[in-house]
Protein backbone atom coordinates (compact mmCIF):
# COMPACT_ATOMS: atom_id res chain seq x y z
CA UNK A 1 0.00 0.00 0.00
CA UNK A 2 1.35 3.31 -1.05
CA UNK A 3 0.90 6.00 1.62
CA UNK A 4 0.57 9.19 0.15
CA UNK A 5 0.49 13.35 1.29
CA UNK A 6 -1.11 16.08 -0.25
CA UNK A 7 0.13 19.66 0.35
CA UNK A 8 -2.40 22.43 -0.78
CA UNK A 9 -6.02 21.49 -0.20
CA UNK A 10 -7.47 23.68 -3.23
CA UNK A 11 -9.31 22.39 -6.12
CA UNK A 12 -5.97 20.67 -7.74
CA UNK A 13 -5.17 19.01 -4.27
CA UNK A 14 -8.63 17.70 -3.88
CA UNK A 15 -8.22 16.31 -7.62
CA UNK A 16 -5.02 14.71 -6.04
CA UNK A 17 -7.40 13.35 -3.14
CA UNK A 18 -9.87 11.92 -5.44
CA UNK A 19 -7.43 10.30 -7.98
CA UNK A 20 -5.38 8.44 -5.07
CA UNK A 21 -8.92 7.59 -3.63
CA UNK A 22 -9.54 5.66 -6.74
CA UNK A 23 -6.41 4.23 -7.24
CA UNK A 24 -6.29 0.61 -5.55
CA UNK A 25 -3.25 -0.04 -3.88
CA UNK A 26 -2.73 3.67 -2.50
CA UNK A 27 -4.10 5.49 0.42
CA UNK A 28 -4.06 9.02 1.42
CA UNK A 29 -2.95 9.38 4.72
CA UNK A 30 -2.13 13.16 4.99
CA UNK A 31 -2.73 16.38 4.12
CA UNK A 32 -0.68 19.81 4.61
CA UNK A 33 -3.13 23.36 4.21
CA UNK A 34 -2.65 26.18 5.53
CA UNK A 35 -6.30 27.43 5.48
CA UNK A 36 -7.59 26.93 9.23
CA UNK A 37 -11.30 26.72 7.49
CA UNK A 38 -9.92 23.66 4.98
CA UNK A 39 -12.90 21.30 6.57
CA UNK A 40 -15.89 23.70 5.30
CA UNK A 41 -13.72 25.35 2.85
CA UNK A 42 -13.57 21.97 0.88
CA UNK A 43 -16.87 21.39 -0.41
CA UNK A 44 -17.15 24.95 -1.79
CA UNK A 45 -13.53 24.40 -4.21
CA UNK A 46 -14.25 25.19 -7.58
CA UNK A 47 -12.18 25.11 -11.04
CA UNK A 48 -12.65 25.25 -14.44
CA UNK A 49 -13.88 21.30 -15.28
CA UNK A 50 -14.83 18.35 -13.35
CA UNK A 51 -13.50 15.80 -11.41
CA UNK A 52 -12.27 17.19 -7.38
CA UNK A 53 -13.46 15.37 -4.96
CA UNK A 54 -16.78 16.83 -2.97
CA UNK A 55 -16.84 14.45 -0.33
CA UNK A 56 -13.44 14.14 1.84
CA UNK A 57 -13.35 12.02 4.98
CA UNK A 58 -11.09 14.30 6.89
CA UNK A 59 -11.48 11.64 10.00
CA UNK A 60 -9.01 9.04 8.24
CA UNK A 61 -6.55 11.81 7.55
CA UNK A 62 -3.93 13.48 9.87
CA UNK A 63 -3.82 17.45 9.42
CA UNK A 64 -1.12 19.53 9.41
CA UNK A 65 -0.12 23.34 8.42
CA UNK A 66 3.95 22.62 8.75
CA UNK A 67 4.80 20.76 6.02
CA UNK A 68 8.27 20.18 7.91
CA UNK A 69 6.42 18.47 10.66
CA UNK A 70 4.85 16.61 8.51
CA UNK A 71 7.50 15.18 6.87
CA UNK A 72 9.60 14.49 10.19
CA UNK A 73 6.33 12.92 11.40
CA UNK A 74 4.34 10.83 8.92
CA UNK A 75 5.51 7.55 7.40
CA UNK A 76 4.82 8.46 3.63
CA UNK A 77 6.04 6.73 -0.06
CA UNK A 78 4.75 10.26 -2.01
CA UNK A 79 4.07 13.36 -1.89
CA UNK A 80 1.78 15.18 -4.11
CA UNK A 81 2.09 19.26 -4.38
CA UNK A 82 -1.20 21.02 -5.45
CA UNK A 83 0.79 24.53 -4.34
CA UNK A 84 0.63 27.40 -6.36
CA UNK A 85 3.63 27.38 -9.05
CA UNK A 86 6.04 29.69 -6.88
CA UNK A 87 6.07 27.35 -4.37
CA UNK A 88 6.74 24.02 -6.11
CA UNK A 89 10.36 24.19 -5.59
CA UNK A 90 10.74 24.55 -2.08
CA UNK A 91 8.06 22.42 -1.23
CA UNK A 92 9.10 19.73 -3.56
CA UNK A 93 13.29 19.80 -2.64
CA UNK A 94 12.16 20.05 0.87
CA UNK A 95 10.18 16.64 0.32
CA UNK A 96 13.03 14.86 -1.93
CA UNK A 97 15.77 16.06 0.69
CA UNK A 98 13.37 14.28 3.05
CA UNK A 99 13.54 10.90 1.40
CA UNK A 100 10.09 11.37 -0.10
CA UNK A 101 9.24 10.53 -4.24
CA UNK A 102 7.22 14.10 -5.66
CA UNK A 103 4.40 14.53 -7.92
CA UNK A 104 4.41 17.94 -8.39
CA UNK A 105 1.74 20.23 -10.50
CA UNK A 106 2.40 21.72 -13.34
CA UNK A 107 3.90 23.63 -14.72
CA UNK A 108 7.32 22.64 -13.08
CA UNK A 109 8.74 25.96 -11.34
CA UNK A 110 8.52 29.74 -12.39
CA UNK A 111 11.84 29.52 -13.48
CA UNK A 112 14.67 27.32 -15.64
CA UNK A 113 16.87 28.16 -12.93
CA UNK A 114 14.27 26.97 -9.93
CA UNK A 115 13.57 23.36 -12.39
CA UNK A 116 17.20 22.99 -12.48
CA UNK A 117 17.60 22.91 -8.39
CA UNK A 118 14.80 20.39 -8.59
CA UNK A 119 16.24 18.20 -11.04
CA UNK A 120 19.48 18.39 -8.58
CA UNK A 121 17.73 17.58 -5.41
CA UNK A 122 16.00 14.16 -7.25
CA UNK A 123 19.27 13.33 -8.27
CA UNK A 124 21.18 13.48 -4.67
CA UNK A 125 18.11 11.96 -3.06
CA UNK A 126 17.38 8.93 -5.57
CA UNK A 127 13.90 9.59 -4.79
CA UNK A 128 11.40 9.88 -7.95
CA UNK A 129 10.07 13.70 -8.84
CA UNK A 130 7.46 13.36 -11.22
CA UNK A 131 5.53 16.43 -13.28
CA UNK A 132 2.36 16.31 -13.84
CA UNK A 133 1.60 17.24 -17.36
CA UNK A 134 -1.81 15.66 -17.11
CA UNK A 135 -2.70 16.39 -21.01
CA UNK A 136 0.04 13.42 -22.20
CA UNK A 137 -2.22 11.26 -20.37
CA UNK A 138 -5.67 12.38 -21.79
CA UNK A 139 -6.88 9.71 -23.65
CA UNK A 140 -8.09 11.50 -26.35
CA UNK A 141 -4.32 13.21 -26.72
CA UNK A 142 -2.86 9.75 -26.11
CA UNK A 143 -4.70 8.65 -29.07
CA UNK A 144 -3.22 11.35 -31.86
CA UNK A 145 0.16 10.78 -30.36
CA UNK A 146 -0.57 7.22 -30.90
CA UNK A 147 -1.44 7.76 -34.94
CA UNK A 148 0.81 10.62 -35.03
CA UNK A 149 4.25 8.68 -34.07
CA UNK A 150 3.22 5.78 -35.86
CA UNK A 151 2.01 7.93 -39.03
CA UNK A 152 -0.86 5.72 -39.70
CA UNK A 153 -2.47 8.52 -41.73
CA UNK A 154 0.59 10.15 -42.75
CA UNK A 155 2.56 12.94 -41.42
CA UNK A 156 1.27 16.01 -40.09
CA UNK A 157 0.32 19.37 -42.61
CA UNK A 158 -0.95 21.29 -39.82
CA UNK A 159 -2.16 21.45 -36.32
CA UNK A 160 -4.17 23.88 -34.11
CA UNK A 161 -4.72 23.81 -30.57
CA UNK A 162 -6.94 26.24 -28.48
CA UNK A 163 -7.54 26.44 -24.45
CA UNK A 164 -9.68 29.44 -23.50
CA UNK A 165 -11.68 30.85 -21.12
CA UNK A 166 -12.54 33.58 -18.40
CA UNK A 167 -9.96 34.86 -15.66
CA UNK A 168 -9.52 32.47 -12.58
CA UNK A 169 -11.16 34.61 -10.38
CA UNK A 170 -11.62 31.32 -7.51
CA UNK A 171 -7.75 30.57 -6.44
CA UNK A 172 -6.48 31.20 -2.96
CA UNK A 173 -5.41 35.38 -2.58
CA UNK A 174 -5.82 35.34 -6.42
CA UNK A 175 -2.41 34.06 -6.92
CA UNK A 176 -3.49 33.16 -10.72
CA UNK A 177 -3.65 36.67 -11.47
CA UNK A 178 0.01 37.38 -9.76
CA UNK A 179 2.40 36.70 -12.57
CA UNK A 180 5.20 36.75 -10.30
CA UNK A 181 3.46 33.57 -8.71
CA UNK A 182 1.43 32.11 -11.25
CA UNK A 183 3.54 33.14 -14.50
CA UNK A 184 0.23 34.29 -15.60
CA UNK A 185 -1.82 33.06 -18.32
CA UNK A 186 1.42 31.83 -20.61
CA UNK A 187 2.76 29.30 -17.36
CA UNK A 188 -0.16 28.54 -15.69
CA UNK A 189 -2.81 27.38 -19.02
CA UNK A 190 -1.14 28.07 -22.26
CA UNK A 191 1.89 25.47 -20.92
CA UNK A 192 -0.62 22.54 -21.17
CA UNK A 193 -0.63 22.79 -24.88
CA UNK A 194 3.07 23.76 -25.63
CA UNK A 195 3.88 20.90 -23.50
CA UNK A 196 1.81 18.62 -25.90
CA UNK A 197 3.47 20.50 -28.92
CA UNK A 198 6.75 19.34 -27.80
CA UNK A 199 5.41 16.01 -26.94
CA UNK A 200 3.89 15.01 -30.17
CA UNK A 201 6.57 16.59 -32.14
CA UNK A 202 9.86 17.55 -30.43
CA UNK A 203 11.51 20.83 -29.59
CA UNK A 204 10.67 23.38 -31.67
CA UNK A 205 13.85 25.32 -33.11
CA UNK A 206 11.72 28.28 -32.92
CA UNK A 207 8.83 30.29 -32.02
CA UNK A 208 6.68 33.48 -33.11
CA UNK A 209 4.23 34.42 -30.70
CA UNK A 210 1.59 37.52 -30.52
CA UNK A 211 -0.56 38.50 -27.60
CA UNK A 212 -3.57 40.94 -26.45
CA UNK A 213 -3.37 42.30 -23.06
CA UNK A 214 -6.62 43.33 -20.90
CA UNK A 215 -7.15 46.50 -19.76
CA UNK A 216 -5.11 47.02 -16.39
CA UNK A 217 -2.04 46.13 -19.16
CA UNK A 218 -1.57 42.32 -18.33
CA UNK A 219 -1.47 39.46 -20.94
CA UNK A 220 -4.82 37.79 -21.34
CA UNK A 221 -3.79 35.80 -24.59
CA UNK A 222 -1.25 34.53 -26.55
CA UNK A 223 -0.88 32.99 -30.39
CA UNK A 224 2.29 30.90 -30.92
CA UNK A 225 3.54 29.28 -34.18
CA UNK A 226 6.52 26.66 -33.15
CA UNK A 227 8.71 26.22 -35.93
CA UNK A 228 9.87 23.24 -36.97
CA UNK A 229 12.83 21.85 -39.64
CA UNK A 230 9.94 20.81 -42.23
CA UNK A 231 7.21 22.68 -43.40
CA UNK A 232 4.35 21.75 -40.86
CA UNK A 233 2.39 24.57 -39.37
CA UNK A 234 1.58 24.21 -35.48
CA UNK A 235 0.33 26.98 -33.42
CA UNK A 236 -1.62 26.98 -30.57
CA UNK A 237 -3.65 29.92 -28.99
CA UNK A 238 -4.57 30.24 -24.74
CA UNK A 239 -6.35 32.69 -22.96
CA UNK A 240 -8.09 34.59 -19.83
CA UNK A 241 -9.87 37.19 -22.49
CA UNK A 242 -13.48 35.45 -22.81
CA UNK A 243 -16.36 36.51 -19.91
CA UNK A 244 -17.61 34.91 -17.18
CA UNK A 245 -20.68 33.09 -19.57
CA UNK A 246 -18.32 31.75 -21.63
CA UNK A 247 -18.00 28.05 -21.27
CA UNK A 248 -14.20 26.23 -21.10
CA UNK A 249 -12.64 25.71 -24.41
CA UNK A 250 -10.16 22.75 -24.92
CA UNK A 251 -9.98 21.83 -28.14
CA UNK A 252 -7.48 21.06 -31.71
CA UNK A 253 -7.73 20.30 -34.91
CA UNK A 254 -4.60 18.06 -36.71
CA UNK A 255 -4.38 17.80 -40.72
CA UNK A 256 -2.67 15.01 -41.64
CA UNK A 257 -2.02 13.58 -45.17
CA UNK A 258 -4.73 11.33 -44.62
CA UNK A 259 -6.98 12.06 -42.59
CA UNK A 260 -8.20 14.96 -39.84
CA UNK A 261 -8.83 14.53 -36.22
CA UNK A 262 -10.79 16.98 -34.38
CA UNK A 263 -11.73 17.09 -30.84
CA UNK A 264 -13.64 19.36 -28.50
CA UNK A 265 -14.36 18.96 -25.01
CA UNK A 266 -17.72 20.42 -25.13
CA UNK A 267 -19.03 17.40 -26.50
CA UNK A 268 -17.04 14.58 -24.19
CA UNK A 269 -14.56 12.43 -24.34
CA UNK A 270 -14.29 11.55 -28.23
CA UNK A 271 -12.28 11.95 -31.33
CA UNK A 272 -13.65 12.72 -34.55
CA UNK A 273 -11.92 11.16 -37.61
CA UNK A 274 -12.43 12.38 -40.74
CA UNK A 275 -10.41 9.71 -43.18
CA UNK A 276 -9.17 10.54 -46.62
CA UNK A 277 -11.74 7.79 -47.83
CA UNK A 278 -15.09 6.93 -46.41
CA UNK A 279 -17.13 8.39 -43.86
CA UNK A 280 -16.12 10.24 -40.52
CA UNK A 281 -16.18 8.42 -37.86
CA UNK A 282 -15.72 8.96 -33.96
CA UNK A 283 -13.52 6.84 -31.36
CA UNK A 284 -15.13 7.11 -27.82
CA UNK A 285 -12.64 7.16 -25.18
CA UNK A 286 -11.67 5.14 -21.91
CA UNK A 287 -13.82 6.77 -19.15
CA UNK A 288 -10.76 7.46 -16.90
CA UNK A 289 -9.72 10.56 -16.54
CA UNK A 290 -6.00 12.06 -17.21
CA UNK A 291 -5.57 12.73 -13.94
CA UNK A 292 -6.14 9.57 -12.79
CA UNK A 293 -4.18 8.07 -15.63
CA UNK A 294 -1.22 10.01 -14.63
CA UNK A 295 -2.16 9.07 -10.88
CA UNK A 296 -1.67 5.54 -11.55
CA UNK A 297 1.45 5.94 -14.16
CA UNK A 298 3.34 7.67 -11.01
CA UNK A 299 2.71 4.80 -9.32
CA UNK A 300 3.52 2.09 -11.22
CA UNK A 301 7.09 4.01 -11.30
CA UNK A 302 6.93 3.76 -7.25
CA UNK A 303 6.14 0.16 -7.13
CA UNK A 304 9.04 -0.61 -10.24
CA UNK A 305 6.51 -1.75 -12.95
CA UNK A 306 8.80 -0.14 -15.44
CA UNK A 307 5.84 1.69 -17.41
CA UNK A 308 6.60 3.13 -21.02
CA UNK A 309 8.13 6.80 -20.74
CA UNK A 310 5.63 9.55 -21.20
CA UNK A 311 7.06 12.53 -19.92
CA UNK A 312 10.82 13.55 -18.73
CA UNK A 313 11.94 15.83 -15.76
CA UNK A 314 13.97 17.09 -19.22
CA UNK A 315 11.05 17.85 -21.36
CA UNK A 316 9.00 19.32 -17.96
CA UNK A 317 12.05 21.91 -18.08
CA UNK A 318 12.07 22.41 -21.73
CA UNK A 319 8.33 23.40 -21.99
CA UNK A 320 9.37 26.48 -19.45
CA UNK A 321 12.31 27.43 -21.52
CA UNK A 322 9.52 27.31 -24.63
CA UNK A 323 7.38 29.39 -22.68
CA UNK A 324 10.06 31.66 -21.63
CA UNK A 325 11.20 32.56 -25.21
CA UNK A 326 7.10 33.01 -26.25
CA UNK A 327 6.93 35.65 -23.71
CA UNK A 328 10.25 37.14 -24.99
CA UNK A 329 8.87 36.76 -28.61
CA UNK A 330 5.11 37.93 -27.79
CA UNK A 331 7.13 40.99 -25.98
CA UNK A 332 9.38 41.81 -28.52
CA UNK A 333 6.91 40.96 -31.92
CA UNK A 334 9.82 38.97 -33.46
CA UNK A 335 10.64 35.22 -33.59
CA UNK A 336 12.95 33.77 -31.08
CA UNK A 337 15.36 30.82 -31.56
CA UNK A 338 15.66 27.87 -29.25
CA UNK A 339 18.55 26.18 -30.46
Amino acid sequence: MLKVGIVGFGFMGRMHYQCWRELEGAQVVAICETNPNIVEDSAKAVGNFEGAAEDVDFSSLELYTDFEKMLSEMEMDAVSIALPTYMHKDYSVKALEAGVNVLCEKPMALTIADCEQMIAAAEASGKILFIGHCLRFSPVYARVKEFVSERTYGKVLMAMFHRLGSVPTWSWENWFLDEKRSGGVVLDLHIHDTDYVQYLFGMPKAVSSYQAKGPKGGVVHICTHYHYDDDKLITCEGGWAAMPSFDFEESFKVMLEKATAVYNLSEGQKLKICPAEGEAFTEEMTKKTEHFLQMEHFAKILLGENPPEITTLEQSLNSIRIIEAEKESAAKGQRVSLV
